[in-house]
C-alpha cells in the first residue's frame, strides 16, 4: 500500500511512568500495522528506550523532528521527542508534576499536528487523572482536554468494539449530579452526534440507535423516577422526527443483551458506569475509546495507566492495537470520501 493510502497516525505515549511506553512498542512489533498506517509516536524517546531495554525487546528507536521524516517500517519506531525526562530519576508507577506535564504535552502536540493536517489521526495512550491534576491541569481527562484544544462545543465519549458501541450523555461526575444534567436538549444532542458520527466516521449508512433509560425499568411510567418522561423520551421523539432511527428509553438491564447481539449500532447511555460496565464485560481487552464531535479523528485505549504493573513487560497492547486500527480505518474512510466529493 502506498503512503497515499497509509494514513499517518500519531500515537501519544501516555503517562511516561505507566504502561503507555510498553504497550506502544509492543503494539508496533506487529508488521501488519505498518501495512495499514504510518505510526508516529509522540512522546519521549529515552523513556521508550528504557521500556524496550527493560523487556530486552528487539526494537530500534529513531528520533524524528517532524512527521515527514519518519521511515515507518517494521522493526523501527519513529518518535517525535516532546519531553526529555531522565530515565534514571523517573520511576515506574510514580507520577510527578514533570511526568504529568509531559503526558499532557504529548496530547497537545498530537492535537496541534492533526489540526494542522500534518497527521491524519491520533491514537492516545493511557493517562491518569490524578497525574494530570498533579501537573496543574484543570481537565478531568482526555475528552475534556481534547475538546478544549480543538474548540469543539458538542462532543461525546464513545466506547467501541466489534460487538458493542456505547456513547455517554454525561462523563466524569458524581452520580448524584447526573439527573440535573439530563434534559431534552442534552440527550438529543448526543443522539444526533452519535448518528452523524456512525455515518461519517464508521461508514454506517443507516445507523440504528438505542437510548437507555436512567431509572430502573426505564422509570416504569414515573414509578421509579421522571427523567425518562421529562428528558429522554422527548429527546428520542425529536430525533425520530428529524429522521434518526432511534428507540427508547429502554430498560438497560435488557437493552444491552440485544445490543451486544447486533440489534443496534450504538447505545446512548445516561452516565459513565451505565455504559462502561457492560462494555468492558465484553471488550475489556480490545475496546476503543473514541471522541465524537472533534474536527480530528481520535481513538484511544479504554484502560488506565496500570501503575502496579508498569515496567514489568507484562502489559497487554490489545486495546492500543484496536485503537490504531480503528484510527487508520476512519482516516482512510475520510480520505476516500474526500476523493469522491
Amino acid at each position: 500500500m502506498t503512503d497515499k493510502y497509509r494514513p499517518l497516525v500519531g500515537i501519544t505515549m501516555g503517562d511516561p511512568v505507566g504502561i503507555g511506553p510498553e504497550i506502544v512498542y509492543r503494539a508496533l512489533e506487529r508488521p501488519r500495522l505498518f501495512d495499514a498506517m504510518r505510526p508516529l509516536v509522540i512522546g519521549d524517546a529515552r523513556i521508550l528506550e528504557n521500556a524496550v531495554a527493560a523487556a530486552d525487546a528487539d526494537v530500534r528507536i529513531t528520533v524524528v523532528k517532524s512527521p515527514g521524516e519518519g521511515a515507518y517500517t517494521p522493526g523501527a519506531i519513529d518518535v517525535l521527542d516532546v519531553s526529555d525526562l531522565n530515565p534514571e530519576t523517573v520511576q515506574w508507577g510514580r507520577p510527578t508534576p514533570a511526568t504529568g506535564g509531559a503526558m499532557i504535552d504529548y496530547i497537545c502536540r498530537a492535537v496541534d499536528l492533526a489540526m494542522e493536517g500534518r497527521i491524519d489521526a491520533i491514537a492516545t495512550g493511557p493517562v491518569n487523572k490524578a497525574a494530570m491534576k498533579l501537573a496543574g491541569s484543570r481537565f478531568h481527562g482526555h475528552t475534556e482536554l481534547l475538546a478544549a484544544r480543538t474548540e469543539a462545543t458538542e462532543y461525546a465519549m464513545m466506547m467501541a468494539g466489534e460487538r458493542l458501541r456505547v456513547v455517554l450523555v454525561t462523563i466524569h461526575m458524581p452520580l448524584k449530579d447526573v439527573s440535573g444534567l439530563l434534559s431534552r436538549e442534552s440527550v438529543l444532542n448526543v443522539i444526533s452526534l452519535t448518528e452523524r458520527s456512525l455515518r461519517e466516521r464508521f461508514g454506517i449508512s443507516a445507523p440504528k440507535i438505542a437510548v437507555a433509560g436512567f431509572n430502573p425499568h426505564a422509570g416504569e411510567e414515573e414509578m421509579f423516577g421522571s427523567e425518562e418522561v421529562h428528558a429522554i423520551r422527548p429527546a428520542v421523539s425529536a430525533a425520530v422526527n428529524a429522521g434518526i432511527d432511534a428507540v427508547g428509553p429502554l430498560p438497560p438491564d435488557t437493552l444491552f443483551y440485544h445490543a451486544a447481539r447486533g440489534a443496534y449500532d450504538a447505545v446512548v447511555c445516561m452516565y459513565h458506569d451505565q455504559g462502561l460496565i457492560p462494555f468492558k464485560m465484553i471488550h475489556f481487552e480490545d475496546g476503543v475509546n473514541v471522541t465524537l464531535g472533534l474536527p480530528i479523528i481520535r481513538t484511544s485505549v479504554d484502560h488506565g495507566t496500570a501503575y502496579d504493573i508498569a515496567g514489568r513487560g507484562t502489559a497487554d497492547p490489545g486495546s492500543l492495537v484496536a485503537a490504531l486500527e480503528m484510527a487508520a480505518r476512519q482516516a482512510l474512510f475520510k480520505m476516500n470520501q474526500a476523493e469522491k466529493a
